[in-house]
Parts: structure tokens; sequence; C-alpha cells
């Protein structure tokens, strides 16, 4: 087994799944991952193999048909398959914070219903708060749901759904006229359920198409258009009586979603040096291999570095978030560290790989497009820095 990104105190049962994922990883991922991303094709061989394992259902509860396993697990299970194509841990992670926001927040009736399929893998969650004007800024969403008797009518644009059309619950924060005094008060996050696939799959509700994205390629991105779609008020997420507690639930979502973001961070990365300190043996020049060249022998010092800084805040947020501590500082540390440092190591074995590094015939290529990505996902670097420096001011304050 590789020296970094080693975990202490895992579970025999925590080493068997990752063992698991890793040799499928080596097998079913890596191989096809180049052919399906430079054609932007759907993953559906790998996928099927990713429900016989039962990943799309690893922590939910045994009650409910999952594995019941913790944030830590799954976060390693997600570095793991960012290793091999960074698609992949997409297509189950949208699936894992519904799932989540589900067991922590739905009703014992959405919870009943919906966790059982979703463990499986028939049913697969997308997650929806950005619009075409609204990213880091929530409080600026402007989809409306209006209540309607024992309804709500929902109207607007929401954007960047991973796992839109393939989906068949979308968890959507809008806003909804609640009276309170705070903006984030008058939110609500709806269990909008549909068909999958594209066009109009619930009445009113129209998944356009897929967005032609740098990277990222093979799940698809998406926008959802809402015209008139009318749900029952239990489809609020924990029901009727949570209506207005829609955005701190979507933040409690994009904490662990946070953490995720750091561990797909810390595959690619790791992913990078496998590839560079691999090609640095190889490749001669001068008369002996890159890596005897201390220049490039100390980029390897530098990647393997901050994979281990990276891969240690990652799993003390995840460690934090599964003892029921509060870990938005620890998340937003991980989150922002791990993905700066992505795309330092990823550029680095780029460099280490030269001209052929540019060719699409080489992994790096892809990895290069990918890296950017996770500046953005979640939440970019400026927004943890916020999260970061509010909380330790709090900690700190005079």
């Amino acid at each position: 087994m590789a020296r970094l990104a080693q975990t202490p105190g895992l579970t025999d049962v925590q080493r068997s799944i990752l063992e698991t994922v890793r040799e499928f990883v080596d097998k079913e991922i890596i191989p096809h991952a180049q052919r399906l991303e430079h054609a932007d094709e759907y993953p559906t061989d790998i996928l099927d193999g990713m429900r016989e394992m039962g990943l799309f259902g690893l922590t939910i509860a045994e009650e409910h048909g999952g594995l019941g396993e913790s944030l830590l697990t799954y976060a390693l299970v997600v570095e793991e398959l960012s290793r091999g194509w960074m698609s992949i841990s997409g297509i189950v992670n949208t699936h894992f914070i519904v799932a989540y926001l589900i067991s922590q927040h739905g009703s014992a009736e959405q919870r009943a219903r919906l966790l059982p399929r979703m463990a499986t893998g028939e049913v697969r969650g997308a997650f929806s708060m950005s619009e075409p004007e609204c990213g880091s800024d929530v409080s600026a969403i402007k989809s409306k749901a209006v209540r309607d008797g024992d309804t709500f009518v929902m109207n607007g644009q929401k954007m960047w759904l991973t796992n839109g059309a393939y989906s068949s619950v979308v968890a959507t924060l809008v806003k909804t006229d609640t009276g309170a005094d705070s903006v984030y008060g008058n939110m609500s996050t709806f269990l909008l359920e549909k068909e999958p696939g594209f066009g109009q799959t619930a009445p009113g509700l129209t998944i356009p198409g897929k967005i032609d994205k740098m990277g990222y390629k093979g799940v698809e991105t998406t926008e959802m258009v809402l015209d008139g779609v009318t749900v029952p008020a239990s489809a609020v997420l924990g029901g009727e009586e949570k209506v207005g507690r829609g955005f701190y639930q979507m933040m409690d979502g994009i904490e662990v979603g946070r953490v995720n973001v750091a561990a797909r961070a810390c595959g690619i990365s790791i992913r990078a040096f496998e590839l560079a300190v691999a090609y640095a043996q190889q490749r001669r020049t001068f008369g002996q291999p890159l890596a005897k060249h201390q220049a490039v022998a100390f980029k390897l010092a530098e990647m393997g570095t901050k994979i281990e800084a990276a891969h240690a805040l990652m799993v003390n947020a995840a460690r934090l978030k599964d003892a029921g501590q509060r870990n938005d500082v620890e998340a937003g540390m991980a989150k922002l560290l791990a993905s700066e440092y992505c795309a330092e190591v990823v550029q680095e074995a780029f460099r280490i790989h030269g001209g052929y590094g540019y060719s699409k015939e080489y992994e790096i290529e892809r990895l290069m497009r990918e890296a950017p990505f996770l500046l953005i996902g979640e939440g970019t670097s400026e927004i943890q820095k916020t999260i970061i420096s509010r909380g330790l001011l709090k900690e700190y304050k005079l």
C-alpha cells in the first residue's frame, strides 16, 4: 500500500470497504476513465458496479437498507473514487447530501418512503441552491414557493444541478414568505420528485439539457426550470412545520459537502502524484531519470507534503461531524486547503510531464481540467475564508 494519505484508527470494516473500492477503481474506473471523459459519456457500467457494492446506501441507516457507515468512511471512499475519476464521486456526492438531509431533517414518512430506494440506487438525489444570478450569495435566491391552501406553487430557475437529469428527487431551496425578520428565515427546502431524464420530468418541472463543461464530464450538470410546479405541503423537508427552516437545513448539508469536496481534491492530488512520480522515474533527460534531478525531486517532496496536510484536515473535519460536534470552521479549512493544494499538485505533475502533459493521451491533461472545479464547488476559497475567519473571531473575541 502507498505511504501517502493513510488514515490511522480505522475499523476492520472500514479497511475492508476501502480495499474493495480501491480494487474497483483500479480495475473498473481508471482503465475506462479517459475514453468516457473525452466522449462525455455517462458511465452506466461503473454505476451498476457501485450499486452492487452498496455505495449509494453507504451512510444510510441499516434500518432503511443502507450500510450505516460514517461520514469518515464515505469521505475516504470518495477520495478513492476521485483518484480514479472525479466525475464518479460527483454522482454519489449530491445523492449522499440529499440522503443525509432526509436522514437528519426529514419527516418519518419521508425517511421511510425515500431512504430504502435511495440505498439501492433506485432513487437518486440531486441538490439545488444556485440560480443563474445567485451562487455564493444564497440570500439572493429568487425562486419562490407560494402557499395555495394545502399546496405550494413554485416558480423560478435553478442552476448547476449535478445529477439533474438522472435523479428522481431534488432537494431544492426556494423563498417562502413566512414573515420572518431575516431573509434566511424566509427560505424552505422542498423535496421535488420527478422522473429521470431531460425535458418535462414532472408537471411544470423541466430539465432543459446538459451544460457543456471544461471538465467534470460524464456526469450531467443541468438547469431546472420551475413553472407552476404544485406540490403538497408534505413535500417540505421535515414536513409542513419546517417551512422557513430550509436555509439552515441546507447549510448542514453543505458542511458535509465541503468534507466531500476536500476528499475529492485529495483523491485527484493522489492520482496526480502517482502519475508524476511514475513518469519522473521512467523519463530520462541529460542521461538520468527526471527524479534524479533535484528540481524534480523537490517538486515530488512538496506534492507529497501537501497531500498529507490536506488529507489530515479532511479526516479531522469528518471525524468531528461524526462525533456530533460543530465542524463548520474545520470543514472550511479542509475544503480550502485541499482544493488549493490540489490545483498546485496537479499543475506540478503537469509540469513534470512536460510537453506530453498537454496531450490528451496522457491522464494528467484530464486532471488539469478537473482540478479547477474544486476551487468553486461547495463555496469558493473566498467563501471558506469568510467562514473560517468568522468562526475564529467568535472563539477569540476580546
